[in-house]
């Protein structure tokens, strides 16, 4: 069995589905950013960086594991499932995941804060991101261009990238005339452990797509976790 401690963010999804995916049971311990559970001492126990979503390993002697990439690896080895065994295909899976991790979600990460948390605008900043996170999703578009998935057969990779890029409209970049990218994006979507993935720990996509008081709150408490 594996506790999985999450929140309904690009990063926690990773987990979630990747762990629907593999068919590995798991316990969901929802943990809320607002309200700064991540940074109690039990959890720092588990992950002393005080970030989501991390897991422990109750079969491995309550091994606990943080970094979303790291977990994505941990389970995949663990099962067996998700990544190649060989040296070039871990690679090519591991590249991609990489490719998430230091470039994605850090710029995707930043283009949130900027176009949709901080108070004031400061557009060179929303343009900087924003725009890299465009060029970034043009490199996927070209690799899918010739492969159906990021490494070869589906994998770690495209889950972590999915689950950042699907979440294009709250960051502001434009997935329009990627169409590599746009079919990527929906076939992924359309799996069942992927849409099971995303509900965990809670169901938070109608929240993203409006603009009203959902939306609202949505903003509200990240710029309390960032002012923390």
């Amino acid at each position: 069995m594996i506790d999985l401690y999450t929140s309904p963010t690009p990063n926690g999804h990773k987990v979630s589905v990747t762990l629907e995916e593999m068919g590995v049971p798991y316990k969901v311990h929802a943990i809320d950013l607002g309200k700064q559970q991540q940074k109690e001492p039990w959890f720092l126990e588990i992950n002393p960086n005080g970030r989501i979503p991390a897991i422990v390993d109750r079969e491995a002697g309550d091994f606990p594991v943080f970094e979303s990439g790291a977990i994505m690896i941990y389970l995949a080895e663990k099962t067996g499932k998700l990544m190649p065994a060989d040296a070039k295909g871990r690679s090519r899976v591991i590249q991609w995941l990489m490719f998430q991790m230091g470039g994605v979600g850090p710029m995707m990460g930043q283009a949130n804060v900027f176009f949709r948390y901080w108070k004031e605008k400061y557009q060179p900043a929303i343009d900087r991101y924003q725009n890299e996170g465009r060029r970034l999703f043009s490199v996927l578009d070209g690799r899918l261009a010739h492969s159906e998935y990021l490494a070869g057969d589906y994998s770690i990779a495209d889950i972590a990238n999915w689950c950042w890029v699907r979440t294009h409209f709250w960051s502001g970049i434009s997935v329009d005339e990627l169409p590599h990218l746009q079919r990527w994006l929906a076939a992924i979507g359309e799996r069942p452990a992927v849409q099971r993935g995303i509900r965990v720990p809670v169901d938070l996509e109608a929240l993203r797509k409006g603009t009203g008081e959902g939306a609202k709150q949505v903003v509200s408490s990240a710029q309390s976790i960032l002012q923390r």
